[in-house]
C-alpha cells in the first residue's frame, strides 16, 4: 500500500465524470478553480497541498478541445511546481489522436506534439481510453495505460440488447476490424465488415457490405463517432443488405456538426457512446442515445496505479 494519498482534481472539461470516479473512490474532488481571465487566458489555482501526494488530473479532450488541453498542461505544471510525488494525465477521450501519422506530404503529427507537451509539463503518467491508434503509447517516454471500453461494451450487448444472440458485429471500416473481431469472439457472434471509399475527410462516397446479415441484428462498433456521417452510411447499407435492426456502439461519441441530426434521420435503432465525452445536452434532444458509464473502469485503475497494482485486469473485465 502507498503511503500517500490519493488527490483527484478535475478541470472544465468533464466535471460529472471526476465526481462519478472520485465516489467510486471513496473521496471528494481535491479543490482547483480553473477559470479564465477576460484575455481569455487560462488560470490555474490549486486549493490544498499537494506535497508528497499522487495527483490524478481528470481531463477529457472535447468540446473547446485547446482550451481544455491548455487547462490541463498548466494545472499538471502547477502540482509538479507544488511538489507533488506523482502526475498521472488521466485523458478518458486523447485530443488530436487522429492527426497520429504523416498522410500526406507537410501534414503535422500533432499527436507526437501532444504527447511532449504533457511530458515537458510534468506528466509522470499518463491513463486514457481506446487510443484511436494504440501506437499513440509510443509517443511518450513516461507509462501510458491504454484502457478497453470493449469489456463495458460486451457487458451492454450481452444485458441491453434484445435477442442479441442472433446479432452480427459489424465494423464500418477496416481499421476497427481487430475491435470488432475482438468483440465477436468474446460473444461468440459472427462478424461482417463494410469497406468504405473517402473522397476527402468526414465524407464517404461509397459502401460495400462483406458478410451476410440477412435477418439478423446488425451492431456497428466503432472507437469514435464524430459526423457520424459513417455510421448513418452504414446502417442504410446493413438495412438495404436484410439487416433487422441496426445498433451501433461507440467509444467516444463526440457528435460534432450535424451528428444529432444523421442519428435522428437514420436507420440506427440506438446509438450507445460511453461517457468520457459529456452527453447530457445532446440525450435530450436525441432519444436514440444510450450512454454507458466507464467512471467504475478508471476509478479502478487510478486505485491500482495507486497501489502499485496490475492495470491488466481491467483490459478484459468490468469492475463490479
Amino acid at each position: 500500500m502507498a503511503d500517500n494519498s490519493i488527490k483527484i482534481f478535475t478541470g472544465n472539461s468533464h466535471p460529472e465524470l471526476a465526481k462519478l470516479v472520485a465516489n467510486r473512490i471513496g473521496i471528494d474532488l481535491a479543490k482547483a478553480v480553473v477559470m479564465k481571465y477576460s484575455n481569455q487566458e487560462t488560470s490555474v489555482t490549486i486549493g490544498e497541498s499537494v506535497r508528497d501526494e499522487d495527483v490524478f488530473i481528470i481531463q477529457s479532450g472535447c468540446g473547446e478541445i485547446n482550451d481544455n488541453l491548455m487547462e490541463l498542461l498548466i494545472m499538471i505544471n502547477a502540482c509538479k511546481t507544488a511538489s507533488a510525488r506523482r502526475i498521472t494525465a488521466v485523458i478518458p477521450c486523447f485530443p488530436y489522436a487522429r492527426q497520429d501519422k504523416k498522410d500526406k506530404s507537410r501534414a503535422p503529427i500533432t499527436a507526437k506534439l501532444t504527447a511532449n507537451m504533457l511530458t515537458v509539463a510534468g506528466a509522470n503518467h499518463v491513463i486514457t481510453m481506446d487510443l484511436h491508434a494504440s501506437q499513440i503509447q509510443g509517443f511518450f517516454n513516461v507509462p501510458v495505460d491504454n484502457l478497453y471500453c470493449e469489456p463495458s461494451m460486451i457487458k451492454y450487448i450481452s444485458t441491453q440488447i434484445p435477442n442479441w444472440k442472433n446479432a452480427l458485429i459489424v465494423s464500418p471500416d477496416a481499421g476497427g476490424a481487430k475491435r470488432a473481431t475482438s468483440i465477436a469472439d468474446r460473444l461468440n457472434l459472427d462478424f461482417a465488415l463494410i469497406h468504405k471509399e473517402r473522397k476527402r475527410a468526414n465524407e464517404v462516397s461509397r459502401m460495400v457490405l462483406v458478410g451476410d446479415v440477412r435477418g439478423k441484428i446488425a451492431i456497428l462498433v466503432d472507437d469514435m463517432a464524430d459526423t457520424c456521417g459513417t455510421l448513418g452510411l452504414a446502417a442504410k447499407t446493413l438495412v438495404e443488405n436484410g439487416a433487422e435492426k441496426v445498433y451501433a456502439i461507440v467509444a467516444h461519441g463526440i457528435l460534432s456538426g450535424k451528428a444529432i441530426k444523421v442519428i435522428n434521420e437514420s436507420v440506427i435503432e440506438k446509438l450507445v457512446v460511453t461517457n468520457t465525452i459529456p452527453h447530457e445536452d445532446k440525450m435530450a434532444i436525441c432519444p436514440k442515445l444510450d450512454v454507458i458509464d466507464i467512471s467504475p473502469t478508471l476509478a479502478e485503475a487510478i486505485r491500482r496505479t495507486h497501489n502499485g497494482e496490475s492495470v491488466s485486469y481491467l483490459f478484459s473485465h468490468v469492475p463490479e
